[in-house]
């Protein structure tokens, strides 16, 4: 399991527009990576809207937002399209990097036990150290913890 102070496993994803991103090559800034299950969800969207309505706060603290989840690229373009989020999405369909970042772990709903995202995000300081993690958070919890973070004190 990952903790504050360790250095964020780098990776190399493609984002909903088909292009590669690579974490680091955003050294130098700071990086919010959240993760969540499945584009479209109602829990996905709250999370992912709240990074929406939020992203100037992220810019104003140089941060820039991703969200991944194993999603394939086009549902992730359509997704991002219709909610007009101002941050890139990525895809993880093997969920490697999930797996990097221990969120990729058993679940149940209704009664089923699969293997699956468990909601998370960390943030990554400008030199590649996390510098919080949060694991199996609330929508809410995530966009709220995460901007506790890269505010000033």
């Amino acid at each position: 399991m990952l903790e504050t102070g360790d250095m964020a496993p780098d990776f190399e994803l493609l984002s909903d527009s088909g292009e590669t991103v690579r974490l680091s090559d955003y050294r130098g800034k700071r990086v919010v990576l959240f993760f969540y299950p499945k584009a479209a969800t109602s829990g996905c969207t709250r999370q992912a809207c709240g990074f929406k309505d939020n992203y100037s706060t992220f810019e104003e603290n140089n941060a820039l937002v991703f969200g991944l989840s194993p999603d394939m690229p086009d549902a992730l373009k359509k997704w991002r399209d219709e909610m007009d989020f101002p941050y890139a999405l990525l895809s993880d369909p093997e969920h490697e990097v999930a797996e990097a970042y221990g969120v990729w772990g058993e679940k149940t709903n209704y009664g089923r036990t699969y293997m699956g995202i468990i909601r998370s995000h960390f943030v990554v300081d400008a030199e590649g150290q996390l510098e919080d993690v949060q694991h199996n958070v609330s929508p809410e919890k995530s966009v709220e913890e995460a901007i506790r973070q890269i505010e000033p004190a």
